[in-house]
């Protein structure tokens, strides 16, 4: 626990999130109590910094999984534990994202979420449910409207820090344009590598590769290891072509993702 808590990164908004994070996505999802139980061995272990989103499915057992570390003692405080959740993209309209928020910190029993990140740079109908979509039903995605009501989360105090997921750097650039306050983070499932300086989100429910993922700081990659690694080539495991249509905004994943490989 003590190792974790010393390795920390600064995010521009001041607030300290830890560098190492445990991922709640999942598929098949287990049962609110078998995932509370999980949550509540991550944090007996040593994990202090938890990433959800509102389409995992996972903010209700993982504020259940907090408050019982609180009743056992594994915490003395709720703000002990750093939680990241995410906006989803039915969402992703100015008018809708502070509701969505709000409902977020309704499920994870809190009165703010330490780091808030727009999910994708896409918006849905808002009548979709889950993942049943298809590119038809994405519909034009307004960043600047979107990323101001973030910042309105940001200032009531809701949101420690906010940030986005999945961005280009064409749209990361439009934001900056006309953003007052600037992401803290652009999170990417792309090379998450702990010695280049960016937070880790590993992903592991069983509990002794809980304890071994907690366990990279006290050894470090020679430079022939490091070598190696660079040479693999770089790719997106997930695409994401479902938000893919000929009728819709994103056409093509050169489009969706910037020209990025």
């Amino acid at each position: 626990m003590e190792a974790n808590k010393l390795h920390e990164v600064i995010l521009n908004s001041g607030e300290k999130m830890p560098m190492i994070g445990l991922g709640t996505a999942t598929s098949p999802l287990p049962s609110n109590e078998a995932l509370t139980s999980i949550l509540v061995d991550a944090i007996d272990i040593g994990y202090r910094h938890f990433d959800t989103a509102s389409i995992y499915g996972t903010e209700e057992p993982l504020g259940e999984a907090v408050s019982k570390a609180l009743e056992l003692g594994l915490i003395k405080k709720s703000d002990e534990v750093f939680i990241t959740s995410k906006l989803w993209c039915t969402d992703a309209h100015h008018d809708l994202v502070l509701k969505a928020l709000k409902t977020t910190l309704k499920n994870l029993r809190l009165e703010y979420v330490d780091l808030y990140l727009i999910h994708w740079p896409v918006r849905l109908k808002e009548d979709v449910e889950g993942f049943n979509f298809t590119g038809e039903d994405v519909i034009p995605f307004d960043i600047k409207g979107t990323w101001k009501a973030m910042e309105d989360c940001y200032r009531l105090g809701l949101a420690k820090s906010i940030g986005v997921s999945n961005f280009g750097i064409k749209k990361l650039s439009l934001l900056l344009e006309n953003a007052t306050i600037s992401p803290a983070v652009n999170q990417i499932a792309l090379r998450w590598i702990h010695e280049q300086g960016t937070s880790v989100i590993v992903k592991s429910f069983n509990k002794e590769r809980m304890k071994q993922n907690l366990e990279i700081f006290d050894w470090k990659l020679n430079q022939e290891e490091l070598d190696k690694i660079n040479k693999i080539p770089q790719c997106r495991l997930y695409k994401a072509e479902m938000f893919l249509s000929e009728n819709g905004p994103y056409k093509s994943l050169e489009e969706l993702w910037d020209g990025d490989p």
